[in-house]
């Protein structure tokens, strides 16, 4: 279930937009003060933030400079003033979205469902990728010099074993058949067995799972073939 933290000192307010985004089946944390927002989110871990600029204690930008020191949750600002110089210095601080009070609470929830998705999509892409490199968390596959670094253990990869893991971590959470990963990897004229593709799968797999590596696996999708599935974290 997706967390919601609310840091609003309106009580009115806070319930309300509490009520709505129970409603819509979200966790949701509120809070009135601004400087215990701080501990509350190092507590509670949610997904994203919905943080009001005019708060007792700590102001909403305050709060915001202080969590990203260590996080990139996203972070929805609210302010009952719609100036212009406000929006900008919390976008340049690190905010994702500002709405302005008084604001319907169904368009803060569809602005916070728009932000969840495409944060979701960016963490199941690489991190970084190009014609000879990708990179996960706790993972840097390179063609370069073929070898797969997982944490700090690197591992020098055979040609096919690597131009297999690197096609499959290009195309992340797609499922190949073995047809398709022989002809992508050992080419269209390859007249070998399909079980040559379950070998290096097993080579590949005697190496990752040597360390930890919550964000990411390569997962056997039994009947049909394989896939590099990265997970939300």
């Amino acid at each position: 279930m997706t967390k919601v933290l609310i840091v609003d000192d309106d009580p009115n307010i806070n319930e309300l937009v509490k009520l709505y985004f129970e409603a819509d089946g979200f966790e949701t944390i509120s809070c009135l003060d601004g400087a215990k927002s701080i501990e509350i989110f190092k507590k509670e871990k949610p997904d994203i933030l919905i943080l009001d600029l005019m708060l007792p204690g700590m102001n909403g930008f305050d709060i915001l400079r202080e969590i990203r020191k260590n996080s990139d949750v996203p972070v929805i600002m609210l302010t009952a003033r719609g100036d212009t110089l406000d929006q900008v210095v919390g976008l340049e601080l690190g905010a994702d979205d500002y709405v302005t009070k008084p604001f319907e609470p169904q368009e803060l929830i569809a602005r916070v469902k728009a932000i969840l998705r495409r944060v979701n999509t960016e963490k199941k892409k690489p991190i970084s990728t190009d014609d000879n490199r990708i990179v996960y968390p706790d993972f840097i596959l390179d063609k370069n010099n073929y070898t797969l670094q997982i944490g700090d253990t690197i591992y020098s990869l055979p040609p096919k074993e690597l131009e297999l893991l690197y096609f499959l971590a290009s195309n992340p959470n797609y499922v190949y058949n073995r047809e398709q990963l022989l002809e992508n990897i050992w080419g269209f004229d390859y007249y070998g067995e399909s079980r040559t593709v379950d070998v290096h799968v097993k080579r590949l797999r005697e190496k990752l799972d040597q360390s930890e590596h919550p964000a990411w696996n390569l997962v056997t999708v039994w009947s049909v073939g394989y896939k590099f599935e990265v997970y939300d974290q």
